[in-house]
């Protein structure tokens, strides 16, 4: 058995590669030079070659084959390829060699080999096209068409609504000298019926973006009515579009039924779009039942969040709470399809990973998926405040079944910003201790809801002025959440107004690194560094905002305080302008421009804006006192009496603005009236020496008899006065007596009058601005559902002081004439 078994040798299995070397001598190019058998067939060859016979024996001679029996029998099969021409049985072997591609044995024997024909010549030219040809013409004329009708489409892409309704009337034009041709030359089924059907297509559409209607309208009725136009009746949706943009809805509602006869079953999105174009027009015309039946139908077919908004709307605007039930339990069931942000997490450590997921994270499919889910969010909230408060019996009620409902379905995070929003209507209420007591649910949920409770919370404490409160739940907001920009700015706020303006700006500038577009963090480090005097940086902070928020009226304001602050009144005087432009009734603004006007030395001005301040507001006695001056210097005393009586009318007890009207008749020369007038202020103030003074100058004047009176009562009020003088005098010298005696003999009694010190040093000073509220400048955050929204400061007037009252005091006594 084994004598059939052979087994390899060992070197076969140690070289692989073994015998690759060895080749066939044959193709052995190397020494053909030296080979003079190919030598000579290389000189004989192409016909030249020596005619070969029989008798000349061949390679392929037979040869004898040894056998084991020694004999030699020659074999013919074992015979090699008989010669070309050799007579083999009787007969000549036909010459079938070589018969070589592009040449034959007659006609190539003694010529030279050209398979490519080259020895004829140059092939003769193409001929010319006949420009004049009429397909020719019709060729180029159905090319210019098409060249107009794309140009037309372009320029309708860039905006340039003109020049494409220009291009398509010119492919329209063509178009018709194309048809024309093609009739004198060729049957009418031989014309273009795609291109005629773009060409008013495409003018149809130019016509309708140009609201050139009733043209767009003649143009469709051509393709609509046009037999040959297969697909022509879908444009009646078009026409459909077009009416509902001219508010004949009827007509609207008339088209699209036309045209979702028309279209196919198969085509079910377009259908659900006519749907929800008919739905519309019925909410268009008021008919919210059939409206109602077109959504329903649209969210039984296809659910989409804008008919499942449209369909709460509906719902609620025929007062049906049960459909309007239904209806939200539909909108929060439409699929949002978006991917979880999870998808945008690395799950490992893999940079190849890592750098994929940066490139998705923002990419322009991502950005359609947070508008997607930001739409989304937006229409279930505002569904959810609009039905909450009627679907049951009360607000509160209504608010919890939209939460339950929003957290059995797939928008399980709006469940929490509804809660927020609860509170808010509990605000717009008036209901704080509701509100309060909602927002402090929040306080064990997670930190980003945490956080913007909190927000809201210090919000209502800092604006009820319980700052302990508002800062306690200004640092809970900003530990939850350190990258919320309005629980930086709120944390700032109480700061500031706890006084420490270096720490609140510190906050300020930590929220803009957060978020950069956070306006009230920049208005409120614009008030921080004026608190600082930090003018020139604060400057810089309101011209940002005022980049950013154009034409607001607090931003300008604050812009030329700064500027006056910085003693440059015409720059001050020019934001001022752009501020009236905003606002154009601010009675105090028009009253500063009216003083830095005076303190410029423009009087015309300063009266113009004066004068416009009284009248938005006739109340202001800076504004009354400065006109009855002006009238005054400028010799018009009667109608100053006019504005000095309206100051009498609002400060009734101050005898100023009587005298200052008993001067005016004075000056004009009516002296009885002023002499009626001086008595009158004499009986209402019998101790005012001015007046007395004044009375004892006109009786004398007059030569009446009651001025022995007058000087009689005058002598004694002047001792009077003269009296109380002495007293406080006297009083005053005790006092710094006992003080030194005081000081000398220790603190006895010293208690009491610390107290009493203590207490006058809190009164505000005669030399320091007199200030309602700091802290009422200043943006604080309230932060909604739907996002953070700032408290903006409000422009108010000064409030007068008794200092206020002073000045004007002394300035009517300058008027009084001596």
């Amino acid at each position: 058995m084994m004598r059939n078994v052979h087994l390899a040798p060992e070197a076969d299995e140690d070289d692989l590669y073994s015998g690759y070397n060895d080749y066939n001598p044959t193709f052995d190019t190397e020494d053909l030079e030296n080979d003079i058998a190919f030598q000579q067939a290389v000189r004989t060859s192409h016909g030249r070659r020596p005619p070969m016979t029989a008798k000349i024996p061949g390679t392929s001679a037979a040869r004898p084959v040894a056998t084991a029996f020694g004999s030699k029998v020659t074999l013919t099969s074992s015979m090699g390829r008989p010669m070309t021409g050799a007579i083999q049985d009787g007969f000549a072997r036909p010459m079938t060699a070589v018969h070589a591609a592009g040449y034959t044995k007659a006609s190539m024997r003694g010529s030279l080999f050209d398979p490519l024909g080259q020895a004829k010549g140059p092939a003769p030219p193409l001929e010319m096209k006949n420009q004049d040809s009429p397909e020719e013409k019709i060729r180029q004329l159905e090319k210019k068409v098409n060249e107009l009708v794309e140009e037309s489409c372009i320029a309708n892409s860039c905006g340039d609504l003109k020049l494409a309704l220009e291009k398509a009337k010119e492919a329209g034009r063509k178009e018709r000298v194309l048809v024309r041709q093609r009739e004198q030359i060729a049957t009418p089924e031989s014309i273009n019926l795609d291109l005629t059907y773009t060409v008013l297509f495409n003018l149809a559409s130019q016509y309708a973006a140009n609201e050139m209607y009733a043209e767009a309208l003649n143009t469709y009725q051509v393709i609509v009515k046009n037999k040959m136009f297969s697909n022509g009746g879908r444009l009646k949706v078009n026409m459909g579009n077009i009416y509902l943009k001219q508010r004949n809805y009827s007509k609207a509602i008339k088209f699209y039924r036309m045209a979702l006869d028309q279209i196919p079953s198969v085509h079910k999105e377009m259908r659900i779009k006519i749907m929800q174009n008919i739905g519309v027009a019925f909410i268009k015309t008021g008919q919210y039942r059939d409206a109602i039946s077109s959504f329903e139908h649209t969210m039984s077919m296809s659910p989409n969040l804008k008919a499942g908004f449209n369909l709460v709307l509906c719902c609620f605007a025929v007062g049906d709470g049960e459909q309007m039930k239904k209806a939200f339990q539909k909108l929060i069931a439409v699929p949002l399809e978006v991917d979880y942000d999870d998808k945008y997490i690395s799950p490992n450590d893999d940079p190849h990973t890592n750098l994929l997921i940066e490139a998705i994270k923002n990419d322009s499919l991502r950005q359609i998926e947070r508008e997607r889910k930001s739409m989304a969010e937006e229409y279930i909230m505002t569904a959810a405040k609009l039905i909450a408060p009627v679907i049951e019996t009360s607000f509160a009620v209504g608010y919890d079944w939209c939460v339950e409902a929003v957290k059995a379905s797939q928008y399980v995070e709006l469940a929490n910003d509804l809660e927020i929003n609860k509170a808010t209507t509990y605000l717009k209420q008036k209901d704080f201790n509701q509100a309060v007591e909602t927002l402090k649910t929040f306080e064990k949920k997670d930190s980003r809801v945490k956080s913007a409770a909190a927000t809201n919370l210090s919000f209502l404490y800092y604006l009820e002025n319980e700052l302990a409160q508002a800062t306690d739940y200004a640092d809970l907001a900003v530990n939850s959440d350190r990258y919320n920009p309005a629980a930086l700015t709120n944390k700032g706020n109480t700061v500031f107004a706890n006084g420490d303006y270096e720490k609140a700006a510190e906050f300020y500038k930590e929220a803009l690194r957060n978020d950069s577009s956070c306006t009230e963090a920049l208005y409120n480090l614009g008030l921080s560094y004026r608190k600082l005097n930090r003018i020139d940086e604060a400057l810089d902070c309101f011209l940002k905002l005022h980049a950013i928020l154009r034409n607001n009226a607090q931003v300008l304001h604050q812009i030329a305080n700064i500027y006056e602050v910085m003693e440059d009144p015409n720059q001050a005087i020019e934001w001022l302008m752009q501020l009236i432009s905003v606002v154009p009734t601010d009675p105090c603004i028009l009253s500063k421009l009216g003083k830095l006007y005076d303190n410029e030395g423009d009087k015309s001005q300063a009266f113009h804006y004066y004068y416009e301040s009284y009248r938005h507001f006739p109340s202001n006695i800076e504004v009354i006192e400065w006109l009855g001056a002006y009238y005054i210097d400028t010799q018009f005393c009667e109608k100053a009496i006019e504005y000095f009586e309206r100051a009498a009318l609002i400060l009734p007890t101050q005898v100023k603005w009587q005298l200052m009207i008993a001067s005016c008749y004075r000056r004009s020369g009516n002296y009885q009236k002023a002499l009626d007038k001086y008595k009158v202020i004499h009986r209402k103030f019998p101790e005012n020496v001015e007046c007395l003074r004044f009375l004892v100058r006109l009786c004398t004047d007059m030569g009446l008899k009651e001025v022995q009176e007058y000087m009689t009562k005058l002598k004694r009020v002047e001792k009077l006065k003269e009296i109380r003088e002495q007293r406080i005098k006297s009083g005053r010298d005790g006092s710094a007596r006992s003080r030194r005696e005081g000081s000398a003999g220790g603190d006895s009694g010293g208690n009491k009058g610390e107290r009493l010190s203590a207490k006058l040093r809190a009164l505000p000073g005669t030399s320091e601005p007199y200030e309602s509220s700091s802290s009422k400048e200043i943006d604080a955050f309230y932060i909604d559902p739907l996002g953070p929204q700032a408290e903006r400061p409000k422009t108010a007037a000064r409030k007068r002081t008794e200092e206020d009252e002073f000045a004007d005091e002394e300035l009517g006594d300058d008027l009084l004439p001596e």
